[in-house]
């Protein structure tokens, strides 16, 4: 058995560390492929400032399926202070959140863990640093080929490269003062002057950092977070321990089972069941959703920063059960419905399901009260003249000296790198775009799909299955994916076993000489 993972970051760990966890599995031959600089940390965990936090406390981060502590132990075996009194511990929350450098050590140390774990059980691990171009349909695996020229021949292959950079929506690349990509902010921010005014365009959890550092640095100049809509990301509560009793994931899998759909007015009516279930009134929880784009920005922070420790449960269920149950729930989903969600209220959902923590909640709203940070919407353009930015937004125009790129695109989009190998895929007939990014692909398994046919050679895991899964951020996501397609394999193998034991029957029953009688 031979597997090739096209990408080497934090849902490659995750993959490796299931696969090493799974004792079933023969022993084989896995090869990652990954040519950027940020091996297992991808671009989010690079190391970088200390006041970079990962924005989940660290039972929501373990890559080990099963296991929610193993991170924290990985934590206490450093002597990693993350607990009570800690350095990254948010009182206010009641958890720590740690820096995202410190998490990319963490994801570092478990991958070379699952590859020694392997290789103990006798595989091969190969590690080829370049980038796949093509991969081909080869005697019932497939061919993959690099940029270089080196040819593998695999079983398997899961594609696990991230999503693109931040996009460049107002034309703004090659501009002096102009910050494309804010990561690491410990190189690209060092040089901004403590008194010049800066434009950051985004407002969500990326904004927030670069908001964060600035305070940290010292910033004396007016920061202007500039967006169309000026939605914040919610403020995380104090976590409070919920079972879900309605909307759940075996609930939405036993439905595709059956070959059903679903709507939002259904879902919206399972979740009321779920709120009234747990003691609260849906209509506060809708109101709650409503009032992301309706109330005033600063508003809503300020109320929601005020409700962290409130022992109402509606929108901790809301933040638990979108996510948990998210990849079963959006393929149920009409094509028309799930356009109407991207449409409407993505950034809505965003805001919701990935909220900041209340240390960020309490720095931004400092700024606000100062006067020092403007939450500015209606964002309409931006022009550079020199060295000075001109905003255009529905009320006027602002000036910034520096502008900083904050907009995350994780759907529509793929990494420019992986376009050849993409096309390749779809010219070989192996896979089939997805309208609203990466490659189709089946709930149960992540295998790709072609008109509806999985195949059983190719599985994506994070950004490659958004367009279809949606919900594929996340490391929780990552982990229950890596499970899917691990199982997948494991199955796969088993059938082939079969099918070869039969042949092999066949064969012996065909060869036996013909006994005549007298």
């Amino acid at each position: 058995m031979t597997i090739g993972v096209v990408g080497g970051g934090a849902s490659a760990v995750c993959l490796l560390d299931t696969l090493a966890e799974r004792k079933d599995m023969p022993r084989g031959h896995i090869t990652v492929f990954e040519p950027s600089s940020h091996l297992w940390r991808g671009r989010p965990y690079q190391a970088d400032l200390d006041v970079i936090r990962v924005n989940a406390p660290p039972g929501d981060m373990s890559v080990r399926a099963g296991s929610p502590n193993h991170f924290q132990n990985w934590l206490d075996s450093t002597g990693t202070r993350s607990g009570h009194y800690g350095r990254y511990w948010d009182p206010l929350a009641g958890m720590a959140f740690v820096p995202r450098g410190v998490y990319g050590d963490y994801l570092e140390q478990t991958a070379r863990s699952a590859m020694t774990r392997l290789i103990d059980r006798g595989w091969r691990v190969e590690l080829v640093r370049d980038r796949v171009l093509d991969a081909v349909p080869t005697a019932g695996g497939l061919t993959v080929t690099t940029e270089r020229g080196h040819m593998s021949y695999v079983d398997y292959a899961v594609l696990c490269f991230g999503g693109n950079g931040p996009e460049d929506l107002y034309s703004l690349t090659g501009s002096n003062r102009y910050i494309a990509d804010p990561y690491p902010a410990m190189r690209t921010m060092r040089d901004i002057p403590a008194d010049a005014t800066v434009g950051v365009i985004g407002s969500g959890l990326t904004a927030v950092d670069i908001v964060r550092v600035l305070a940290r640095s010292g910033h004396r100049g007016r920061i202007r977070l500039l967006s169309r809509r000026g939605v914040l990301p919610s403020v995380r509560q104090r976590p409070i321990p919920h079972g879900l009793l309605h909307f759940t994931p075996v609930r939405f899998r036993a439905a595709a089972a059956r070959g059903e759909n679903t709507s939002l007015a259904e879902l919206t009516g399972i979740m009321g069941a779920e709120l009234t279930a747990a003691g609260e009134n849906p209509d506060t929880v809708h109101a709650e959703i409503t009032a992301v784009e309706r109330e005033e920005p600063a508003t809503r922070l300020r109320r929601q920063l005020a409700g962290v420790t409130s022992r109402r449960m509606g929108l901790r269920i809301l933040q638990q059960a979108v996510p948990e149950a998210g990849p079963d729930v959006w393929p149920l989903l009409p094509d028309a419905e799930q356009d109407r969600v991207l449409d409407r209220h993505h950034r809505t959902m965003m805001s919701l399901c990935c909220p900041m923590s209340p240390a960020s909640a309490q720095v931004l709203l400092g700024l606000i009260r100062s006067g020092q940070l403007e939450l500015v919407r209606d964002l309409r353009d931006i022009e550079v003249k020199g060295d000075r930015f001109t905003v255009h937004t529905a009320t006027g125009a602002l000036r910034a000296d520096y502008v900083i790129n904050a907009v995350n695109c994780r759907l529509r989009s793929h990494p420019a790198g992986a376009t050849p190998l993409i096309r390749s895929l779809v010219a070989a007939d192996l896979a089939e775009p997805h309208p609203h990014g990466g490659v189709r692909v089946e709930r149960a398994t992540s295998r790709l799909t072609v008109r509806n046919r999985p195949d059983s050679r190719l599985h994506a895991l994070g950004d490659p299955a958004a367009g279809s899964l949606f919900f594929t951020f996340g490391i929780q996501s990552l982990v229950d994916r890596s499970v899917d397609i691990v199982g997948s394999i494991r199955t796969d193998l088993a059938s082939r076993a079969s099918r070869l034991t039969n042949v092999r029957v066949l064969r012996r029953r065909y060869a036996e000489p013909v006994q005549l009688s007298a």
